[in-house]
Order: structure tokens, then sequence, then C-alpha cells
């Protein structure tokens, strides 16, 4: 991998978090290199050539899985407060290195130096939150219908655990997983997206240097690089019982489909196409506030990103307009400049798909209200810089139907009562994020319950996009089903097991069958 010096004082960045001449391929601090394709990494902020990294060949996936296997050996039998005590090591590191890691996420991916800085702040909190759980992996207890018997169920770590993230969060979705991982007693095997690749090197230095420091071996942290083929080889390998997979449905279905075959189990949090709903009684400016940043945030790159606002018709003139005007305040440019509000895409051909969005959406009958376009010009050398866009649709158009991974806005009408803006909010194949406005407690309640919102996350004045650690995240649908980070998400890292203690001298059998000798 050759690196090379660019401004905004990247190469300080990558000095800091240890990316130097690497072969990724590799487990937790280990030397092994590979004849696999090269794999550059040019940011989207300026165009230029970051590095280029290695990409995995079957042979060093081999050798990693052996270590992985190896090292789950040794760290299952760790108890979990002790396994606890090196991911709070973790978060540490992670504090220190918080402004250099987050300058690198938001150089690589193009997001802005706030949200950059604000995904390392996940991976803390993350790590904060798994510490307390390393201490309450609960069972239950339960009393037996046979005398002299006990019941009791209790989890025990899964093993090798897969983690394919993408481009979009290129760090923190990985520690959601590998945090509570870790904490349960299993070992993870991480592919990043090869659009992001610098990050999750970065990320396994930082894990090398705690897990030598305290003495552990490798492959409890382990890393691989590469496309879709490599994410392949975790699919399909039965010694990977869970795959964790982020991205889009499509590449949702196929993980599905192929950890299904071998019976092994998949979390998968996929697509979003998530709605705020605003009612009559709505508080205008925090409406506006909680769309405009769900909408071009991470210049709409979320999978939690407001893809449509669905307002009711006697204010839909005063909320459009509103949107409108904040609109033509918002700052593009080189995201590490924090007065500038949204940064590029990730690459052109994320530009490419946010043009041909719009034209469908005229094809489709639409009109856009704020027309959209590429940028060019002094600051926006990469080609990846986009304006966002609003279009006034209807949520039958296949357009809006899809997610289009790009700052897109649709401003949807509704008439009557709230039931039928929920059914708008509904009617898509999508069920991650979702919204509504309103300062009416009826409403808000008829939204929450179960005939209302049919998303994982469902939020009352506050808009779609983001999350915190304590809750679960994921959603329905065509979404996943997954729930990564918060609550009792922890569960699917780990395998329960019911347990039954028999302290007499007799053998009775359940449900009262008699079997004599």
């Amino acid at each position: 991998m050759g690196l090379v010096a660019t401004d905004f004082g990247i190469q300080e960045v990558l000095d800091a978090l240890g990316v130097k001449e690497i072969n990724p391929g590799t487990s937790t601090g280990s030397e092994c290199f590979s004849n696999g394709e090269l794999i550059p990494s040019y940011s989207p902020v300026d165009g230029k050539l970051i590095g280029k990294v290695v990409s995995t060949s079957q042979e060093d996936y081999e050798r990693v899985m052996k270590t992985a296997e190896e090292a789950f050996e040794h760290w299952r039998t760790i108890p979990a407060p002790q396994r606890g005590e090196v991911v709070r090591q973790f978060g540490e590191k992670l504090r220190e290195l918080k402004e250099p890691l987050g300058k690198l996420v938001s150089y690589e991916m193009g997001k802005s130096l706030q949200e950059g800085l604000g995904e390392v702040q996940e991976m803390i909190d993350i790590c904060d939150f798994a510490v307390g759980l390393s201490r309450q992996l609960h069972g239950l207890t339960m009393h037996s219908e046979r005398p002299g018997h006990r019941m009791y169920e209790q989890y025990h770590p899964l093993g090798v655990v897969g983690i394919i993230s993408a481009f979009n969060f290129p760090v923190a979705v990985w520690s959601w997983n590998t945090a509570l991982a870790w904490i349960c007693g299993d070992v993870c095997v991480w592919k990043p997206s090869e659009k992001a690749p610098l990050c999750g090197i970065a990320c396994q230095n930082i894990a090398a240097t705690v897990f030598k420091s305290n003495g552990l071996p490798e492959g409890i942290s382990s890393l691989i690089n590469g496309d879709y083929r490599v994410g392949e080889m975790m699919t399909t390998d039965k010694r990977i019982p869970l795959v964790s997979a982020t991205g889009s449905i499509r590449m949702g279905k196929i993980v599905a489909q192929k950890v299904a075959a071998r019976l092994g189990k998949s979390l998968l949090e996929l697509g979003g196409n998530n709605a705020i709903i605003v009612t009559p009684d709505a508080d205008i400016k925090m409406t506006v506030i909680g769309a405009v940043f769900g909408a071009v945030g991470t210049a709409g790159q979320r999978c939690t990103s407001t893809r449509r606002l669905i307002i009711h018709e006697s204010i839909y003139d005063q909320v459009k307009n509103a949107v409108k005007d904040a609109y033509s305040q918002i700052r593009i440019g080189n995201p590490l400049d924090e007065n500038n509000h949204m940064g590029p895409l990730i690459d052109k051909d994320a530009v490419d798909m946010y043009e041909k969005a719009l034209e469908s959406v005229v094809d489709q009958g639409g009109s856009l209200l704020v027309e959209g376009g590429t940028l060019s010009g002094e600051g926006y050398e990469s080609g990846c810089y986009v304006k966002p866009a609003i279009a006034e649709a209807d949520n039958s158009f296949q357009i809006v139907q899809d997610e289009t991974f790009a700052p897109i806005l649709y401003l949807l009408k509704y008439e009557g009562e709230v039931e039928n803006a929920i059914a708008i909010q509904n009617g898509v194949v999508q069920g991650l994020s979702s919204a509504i406005m309103t300062n009416n407690l009826r409403e808000a309640e008829r939204f929450l319950s179960a005939a209302g919102s049919d998303c994982g996350i469902a939020n009352v004045n506050i808009g779609t996009s983001g999350a915190e650690i304590g809750g679960a995240f994921g959603g329905e649908k065509e979404t996943g089903g997954g729930r990564e980070s918060g609550s009792d998400a922890w569960k699917i890292y780990m395998r329960r097991q019911t347990n039954t203690i028999n302290y007499t001298t007799d053998l009775p059998l359940a449900q009262g069958i008699k079997f004599d000798l």
C-alpha cells in the first residue's frame, strides 16, 4: 500500500493511526503477505488517492480463519467482566484517537467532520454500553414440573462472527457489532467496504494495540479486504455461525440466501425509505430542522436519511416554502471545513445514480421544486459534489418506492386524518425509520400503536436520522429485521442453552410418562 501526502493534514492523521505499508488479509498484529488485487482508496473530498490496500486471497482468508478459531478457544474461557475490561480499554484508546479517526472517516467517506467525529463517539458509546453489559448477560430460572429438579437457561458464545459493513458508516457499525460480540466471548472477522478500506485498517490497528497490551492472542479481531467475492467467503463458510451484513436490500437478499442455505444465522441492516409525517399540529421550526438534517446529512447517504416528507394539505404550502428556504442556506463543500453543511457523495457512480433519479422523478410525473444538479469548479474537482434536491411527487412513483442513496427529498401531500398519512408512510417495502411531527397526543400515540408505523424505529418530534446507543437499531420488512447496538441486541451474538438439573436419586420423566425397567 502506498500512501500519499494530501492537504488537510491527512498524512499526519494516517501516521497517528498507524496506517502505513500494510498487507491486509491479516489477523490482529500479524504480517501476512498477499498477491491479491490492489484496492485504491480515493477521497471524494478532492479526488486524490489516499492509498491502496491488497485484497484478501483465499489463502489469506484460510489463514485468518485458522487464527480466529484458535483465538476463540481462549477468548471464550475468559470471564465476561474481564472481556468487558478489554473493551473498556479499547474505548479509552478511541477517546485518545477520536480526532484523527474522525478526520479519516470524513476524508475517506466524505461526511462532514462533525459527523465523522460523531461516528467515533458512537464507537466510544457502544464500548461503554458493552462494558456494563458484560456483567449483565442474564439467563432465566424456571420451576420444573418434576420434584427435585431445577431448570435454567444460559447463554454461550457463538464462535466466529462475520461482519460486512457499508461505506456510509465505515467504523461505527463495525463497532456496534464487535463490541457486543467481544463481551459475549465471540471473535470477529470484518470485511469493511472496499470504498473506505483505510478506516478499517485504522480500527484494526487500534484493536491490535489493545489486545497485544493485554497479552491476548491474535484473531480476536481480524480484517479482510475486497469486494463481494471476499464477502462470499464468509457467507458460505460453515465456520461462521453468524454473519452481520449492512448494505442494500439486493445485497442483503443474497447474503440471507447463502447463509440460510447452510443453516447459519444472519443479522441484516438493509435499505430505508424513511418518512416524516407533518400534521396540522406540528411545530414547523422543529419540522424544518429535522427534515433538512435528515435529508442532507451525510449527503443523503444514511440508511435513516429522510426520503419522504408527508405533509397535511392544510399546511402543505407553509411547510414546503419553509423547507425550500432552508435549502437555499445549505453550504456545500469540503466536509473538513466545519462551515459547510454537506460534503460529497462517495464516488462518481453515486453521482450518476443521483442524476438518473432526478430524471426519473420528472419522467414519472413529478416536478422538481429545488432542482439539484452537480457542482464543478474550484473546490469541487473530485466530481462528487451535488446539490440537494426537493421533488413534489406521489408515493406510487417507482422512484419514490426505491431507496436512492442521495440528497433527494420527496414532498407528499395527505388529506384527512393521520391514519391516511400512516398508510402512505407504510406503503413502501422498507421499514427502518419513521417520525411524526405533532403536538397532538392522540396523533402521536396512534402513530406509535400496533396499527401505526410499521418501522423498527418510530420517533415523535425528532427526525428519522440518528440513533442512540441504548436502543436496539434496525428495521422490518425488506430492511431485514436485524437489531444491533442497544437493548437486548446482544442475544444474537450468543447461543441459548436450556439446562435441567436432577438432584434426586430418581429419574422421573416429563409429562408424567412412565418408563419402568
